[in-house]
């Protein structure tokens, strides 16, 4: 518990130290959104599970995903093209736009909720799984002010393959390897498990 908050408190230093962007415009960022649509849905709801619903997302963990996939700290061959030419302005818009619209909720597999809320609440103290709820609200709503991203209602194939990408080490865009410590200690099971029961988290 106490690394957990000690991790927490890096990771708000580090929010809280990071130079401020540009504030967002709702609807310039809807007109820049059209280009979205294809993949993540005209409203930031994504009509497949290959990829993630932007819907509701707080504002700043967008736009701090679109940089890093701009400046090459997340590495994703579908995405890089995509934001090669944003300027920080059209990120801060998009952010705006996306984090303005309401995620539709998921369903969740009755045969999942018991263990995955468990690993979500309570975590594993036996391999040092932390809550995910510390970070991620009890609720799954995330932290806007640390631009810690929302689970609620999430894709579980997407939050899936990124919880295998921390614990590989393939993404690495966490603050102070956070999530990348957490992943690399869970079992499969408890990866499916938790991404399943935030699926149906509302």
């Amino acid at each position: 518990m106490k690394k957990l908050l000690k991790m927490v408190m890096l990771g708000v230093a580090v929010t809280m130290s990071a130079q401020a962007m540009a504030a967002g415009d709702i609807n310039a960022g809807k007109q820049k959104a059209a280009v979205c649509a294809s993949c993540h849905g005209a409203d930031g709801n994504s009509p497949s599970d290959a990829f993630p619903k932007l819907a509701g997302q707080g504002a700043g963990y967008l736009e701090k995903q679109l940089a890093n996939f701009k400046s090459g700290e997340r590495q994703n061959a579908l995405m890089a093209p995509m934001v090669a030419n944003l300027s920080e302005q059209d990120m801060a818009d998009l952010a705006a736009y996306f984090a303005s619209k309401k995620m539709a909720p998921g369903a969740v597999s009755e045969e999942l909720v018991k263990q995955g809320e468990q690993i979500y609440r309570a975590g594993n103290k036996e391999t040092g799984v932390p809550a995910c709820m510390a970070c991620h609200g009890p609720n799954g709503n995330g932290v806007p002010a640390a631009k810690w991203p929302k689970l609620s209602s999430q894709y579980s194939t997407y939050v899936e393959a990124q919880l295998h990408a921390f614990a590989k080490g393939e993404r690495a865009n966490d603050p102070n390897g956070m999530m990348r410590d957490v992943a690399s200690k869970m079992s499969e099971a408890e990866i499916k498990a938790v991404s399943a029961y935030v699926f149906g988290l509302k």
